[in-house]
């Protein structure tokens, strides 16, 4: 294994924590050491942890501060290989074949290949950041599928030959741990769990964040959104939604409601499902601040 102590000008965990601060993301010691280990070692990330937590902002901040474009493959239910690595364009095939006539046409040449995420960071593997996002909503067979590429970045396209990434991509998966994933994708990945951040570290969030939140807005509206997060809600809020109440509540109280009634009207912000609201409406009360500001 090829180990790679500086990676686009970042030599230690402390130097990509602070390239990721200046990128509006604010890790903690573990996440930027596993990061910086990841990139290190040319092995991917695996980031596990609750909806919200920021895993995804994480890889896209990685991305920005690596200046490469980010190549998000969004897993579901049902996904296969085709969707993640290549299809051909049967139409613009058929349209060839009549407007060629008579005449021999190569139905396999590049113009008819419809690349997709995998396919295309193999072929560009310097200049892009693959995001394999929420993997854990696809089924056994395609983690099954992903074991092969992660391992070699390697891919055969039967009617056209192997294609080898010239250098490890920079691979990023997350879950929300919804299933558990196979031991043999974890062996292949440099795992961290993301939690949700302590309340100081989140209200900093919010301040370099959102636009225009005072720092007493920020940390009131930290405080309920833990308050929240202790409730049995079916969609706790995430840390977008925890700096969007911020500014939501902030618009409202600018345009003249008072506070604690701009965090209620802006509750939409925070809950997002029905049987959340409808029952912490009895409590709503309690979990909100008085003065933010």
């Amino acid at each position: 294994m090829a180990v790679q102590s500086n990676i686009a000008g970042i030599s230690s965990p402390e130097a990509l924590q602070q390239a990721l601060v200046a990128a509006q993301y604010l890790a903690d010691d573990a996440l930027a050491t596993t990061a910086y280990l990841s990139l290190a070692l040319g092995k991917p990330m695996l980031l596990e942890g609750a909806p919200g937590v920021g895993k995804t902002e994480a890889a896209k901040a990685l991305g920005g501060v690596l200046g490469r474009n980010v190549i998000r493959l969004q897993c579901y239910e049902g996904i296969d290989a085709a969707a993640a690595l290549y299809e051909w364009n049967y139409p613009r095939q058929l349209l060839a074949i009549r407007q060629a006539d008579q005449d021999p046409v190569n139905l396999y040449a590049e113009d008819f290949l419809l690349q997709r995420p995998l396919l295309e960071t193999l072929r560009n593997p310097g200049n892009t950041l693959l995001l394999i996002d929420e993997i854990d909503r696809s089924d056994h067979e395609f983690e099954a599928f992903l074991l092969e590429f992660l391992s070699d970045f390697t891919i055969s396209i039967p009617e056209t030959g192997t294609v080898r990434a010239v250098r490890p991509p920079v691979v990023v998966l997350t879950s929300n741990r919804t299933r558990d994933l196979h031991e043999a994708l974890r062996r292949r990945c440099v795992y961290h769990w993301i939690d949700y951040p302590d309340p100081a570290l989140e209200a900093e969030i919010v301040m370099a964040r959102a636009s225009s939140v005072a720092h007493a807005t920020a940390v009131a509206v930290v405080g309920s959104v833990n308050r929240l997060r202790a409730e049995p809600l079916a969609k706790p809020p995430g840390v977008a939604e925890t700096i969007e109440w911020a500014e939501a509540a902030t618009l409202l109280n600018t345009q003249g409601v008072r506070w604690p009634e701009a965090f209620a009207r802006a509750i939409g912000v925070a809950l997002k499902d029905h049987d959340d609201l409808t029952y912490m409406a009895p409590r709503l009360e309690g979990i909100l601040p008085g003065e933010a500001a």
